[in-house]
């Protein structure tokens, strides 16, 4: 790895290309769980049942949680029995008893393109246990969705919310456009819900048709579990009141699969013969799981001290075989947190945790090189942006807001600005604050209105001092336009 690097870093220096690394990413935390995947943000189950039996302990759903007519199979006129539709049966979605997975029908949806957004809704309203991990599966077949959507193929949905409409889960399905029936596995934590709305539709869908049957849910049990010391598992007895002892009263439990995905049970808690623990008792199992957003973002705990550990001996890395005078923290889209016991037990709000973070951040930078530039992006410093309360007192997984971040971080930061829309705003807000700002034109539109706006947007804000080619695309093309576009505006400022 190190050979490679240093090749890139030759062949940089050959072109005259400054190489700023970009590190220590939280949101998109796959650089730090390669080192320990138990570093996740975790969320709370609590005192899930576990009952005993031929030396094994095992979840037991309490109390049994099930969809209503989840197979379709009671239905009268287009309208399947115990759910509720917004559009007109028949319409968007249909009985379908010539195309099925399990028993004789299967709901159809079609027509997405007359309707609005609503009348694809399907919905039902279970009882659920607060603080309990819940799987959410259901049969899938499709033909010609919008291959152009960017989540889902057509922004097919599965969901479940909250009391208060919260979302409980940000999976994607990714349905192929066209395909034969396959399972999809979600999932939710309960939270402190004893209620959930289960929702399935069609979020802006174009074109074609699926199918859908064998709608579950299920409560499950240590899937994703967690094991580091902010996350603690606790096994006590359901009538004794007994806390028993890992390793005394049952082997250590862990999770092989840890994926953070919800396509495997969790493993049983082993009796150990010697311990305590008797035959057909009932437990009560705390602990605390991980999960994924959208395709597969996992986010890191940023109260875990193993963190910044990791990260300390990262950037020496960096400066080791690089010495770069610039870096950009990778600190945007942090989609959980604040629900650990490490969180939890600071007693900070996720505003203050996120400063500290990249307080930390920032100083290990300066241990290796005090003089060097530390850039980062807007969003999480942004009360405009995913900083402020956009969602109302919720961001995504996240115990709260991160309102008050941006007071908190060290003033030498730059920050580069992303959000298009509310780029007048962003860049006011920081430059109001002290800070230097750079806007991150996005080029994977193949024109030019957005970098375009960006200058005009920087010339009126004071302590803005560049532009940025941003592409999640790779897409370079443009690049040489980019260019003369920036050295054309440069030139007529002058």
């Amino acid at each position: 790895y190190f050979q490679g690097l240093e090749q890139v870093k030759a062949t940089c220096e050959k072109y005259g290309v400054e190489i700023i690394p970009s590190i220590f990413s939280v949101g998109y935390g796959g650089s730090v769980l390669a080192h320990n995947k138990n570093l996740a943000a975790g969320l709370p189950v609590e005192d899930a049942l576990f009952v005993v039996q031929g030396g094994e302990a095992r979840l037991v759903a309490d109390p049994p949680v099930e969809v209503a007519n989840g197979g379709f199979e009671k239905y009268r006129e287009n309208r399947a029995a115990d759910f509720s539709y917004a559009g007109e049966p028949g319409e968007v979605i249909s009985v379908d008893t010539q195309i099925f997975k399990e028993g004789k029908s299967s709901l159809r949806f079609e027509n997405f393109d007359r309707y609005p957004e609503s009348a694809g809704r399907l919905s039902q309203l279970v009882a659920v246990s607060p603080g309990r991990c819940y799987r959410l599966s259901c049969w899938l077949k499709t033909e010609g969705l919008d291959p152009s959507k960017p989540f889902s193929s057509g922004n097919l949905r599965l969901r479940a919310l909250g009391g208060d409409g919260r979302p409980l889960e940000y999976m994607n399905i990714n349905a192929p456009p066209t395909g034969d029936w396959f399972r999809v596995p979600l999932a939710f934590n309960s939270l402190n819900n004893d209620e959930v709305e289960i929702v399935a539709g069609a979020e802006e869908g174009k074109s074609g048709r699926f199918w859908l049957d064998g709608l579950r849910v299920e409560e499950v049990g240590l899937v994703n579990l967690l094991r580091r010391p902010g996350t603690p598992l606790t096994v006590r007895g359901e009538k004794n009141g007994t806390l028993y002892e890992e390793g005394r009263d049952y082997a250590p439990v862990a999770d092989p699969e840890l994926n953070f995905r919800f396509d495997h049970d969790g493993p049983a808690i082993k009796v150990l013969p010697e311990g305590r623990i008797k035959q057909g008792e009932r437990l009560r199992v705390s602990y605390y799981h991980g999960t994924y957003v959208y395709d597969g973002q996992v986010t890191a705990c940023m109260s875990e001290p193993e963190l910044y550990e990791i990260w300390r001996s990262q950037v020496g890395l960096i400066h080791r075989h690089l010495a770069p005078d610039k870096y950009f923290l990778a600190l945007d889209e942090i989609r959980a947190g604040g629900t650990c016991k490490a969180c939890t037990e600071r007693g900070m709000t996720m505003g203050e945790i996120l400063g500290d973070c990249i307080t930390k951040a920032v100083g290990f930078i300066h241990e290796v090189n005090p003089k060097a530039e530390v850039f980062i992006w807007s969003d999480m410093l942004d009360p405009m942006h995913n900083a402020g309360g956009r969602q109302g007192n919720y961001y995504y997984h996240v115990d709260g807001t991160f309102t008050g971040s941006w007071e908190l971080v060290p003033k030498d930061l730059v920050i580069a600005c992303w959000w298009y829309k509310m780029r007048e705003q962003s860049l006011k807000h920081f430059s109001g604050l002290g800070f230097r700002t750079i806007g991150a034109a996005y080029y994977d539109a193949d024109d030019l209105e957005n970098p375009k706006g960006w200058l005009d947007a920087l010339d009126a804000t004071p302590g803005a001092c560049g532009i940025m080619y941003t592409t999640w695309l790779n897409k370079y093309a443009l690049l040489g336009d980019f260019g003369d576009l920036v050295a054309a505006h440069r030139k007529r400022e002058k």
